[in-house]
């Protein structure tokens, strides 16, 4: 299509009438439109929170491993539960759980919104015989 274009200007242009002295003039006008883009932006943001220091994890964990434990004792009657209370309060106090604050870091996306003016199309314009043609195309 924009070789047809192009090859219907110059026949229109390169035809030759009676009157050597008749021009024919032409303008071309090219077309842009604004285009958003968002540009982004990747920092890293760090807050204090508060750490609870929970240790019921740790305790339930060595629940379960006395009770395991425990079971396995063979002459033992209720070995299980016993071996439970007894690995919960090893759990426990072996925690390491601690309460205070600690420091999150999180990486953040910002995006900065930015205008660029893209190129869309142009039209010639031009007069043969007192008529006026036009053409869109690309360049």
């Amino acid at each position: 299509m924009k070789i047809f274009g192009i090859a219907f200007i110059l026949a229109i242009l390169s035809v030759q009438t009676a009157e050597a002295s008749e021009r024919i003039m032409g303008e071309v006008m090219h077309y842009y439109a604004k285009k958003v883009v968002d540009v982004p932006t990747t920092s890293t943001v760090c807050s204090d929170q508060q750490v609870s220091g929970d240790k019921t994890a740790d305790t339930l964990m060595g629940a379960l491993i006395g009770g395991i434990i425990g079971n396995n004792i063979k002459g033992e009657q209720n070995g299980g539960a016993a071996g439970a209370v007894i690995g919960g309060m090893i759990g426990h106090n072996n925690s390491d759980a601690v309460g205070g604050t600690r420091t999150v870091c999180n990486e953040v996306t910002t995006y900065t919104r930015t205008y660029q003016e893209v190129y869309t199309h142009s039209i010639v314009k031009f007069d043969v015989d007192g008529r006026e043609y036009q053409l869109k195309f690309k360049k």
